[in-house]
């Protein structure tokens, strides 16, 4: 009798060990994808903020009504977007300031400064240079990362025809 109960619980007790061993599997392969899933999110995370933040920039110059130029913003380095409204001239600034890519839009003598602008994305650095007609920007990001872009200024950046 005793064999007999011996050999029932071996065939019970083998189902569950491949039971068992099935759902480790299982659980190992969902990890494997989770950490896959979240490696590939943070990477098109990390894209789309490069992508967005040199758009950014190109659709704000080819925008621009006025003059486009290279300027300092109290220390700053920044693009400056100038137009006449009701008379009266307003600057659009963009540029970056502890760790924002921002832009300002206000008189030239309002005696706001680069504290005062509108967070647009995070980037530590905006790097500018103009040379005649071509504009070069790079966006630099936190860990390294940078966006390079470079605009043709039409009629030297003087107006739009």
């Amino acid at each position: 009798m005793r064999e007999q109960n011996t050999k029932l619980h071996m065939s019970a007790l083998l189902p569950l060990v491949v039971f068992a061993l099935f759902a480790v599997c299982v659980l190992s392969v969902l990890l494997t994808g989770a950490n896959v899933y979240q490696r590939l999110t943070q990477r098109d995370r990390d894209s789309y903020q490069r992508r967005t933040g040199a758009q950014y920039l190109a659709t704000r110059v080819r925008q621009a009504r006025g003059p486009v130029t290279v300027t300092d913003l109290q220390g700053t380095p920044a693009l400056a977007f100038s137009q006449e409204e009701g008379g009266e001239v307003y600057t659009t600034w963009v540029y970056c300031h502890d760790g924002w890519l921002m832009e300002l839009y206000a008189q030239p003598d309002s005696g706001l400064g680069p504290e005062d602008g509108a967070q647009i994305l995070p980037a530590e650095q905006l790097e500018l240079s103009r040379e005649g007609s071509l504009l070069r920007a790079a966006l630099c990001y936190d860990g390294g990362e940078r966006a390079d872009l470079a605009l043709y200024l039409p009629l030297s950046g003087e107006g739009r025809p």
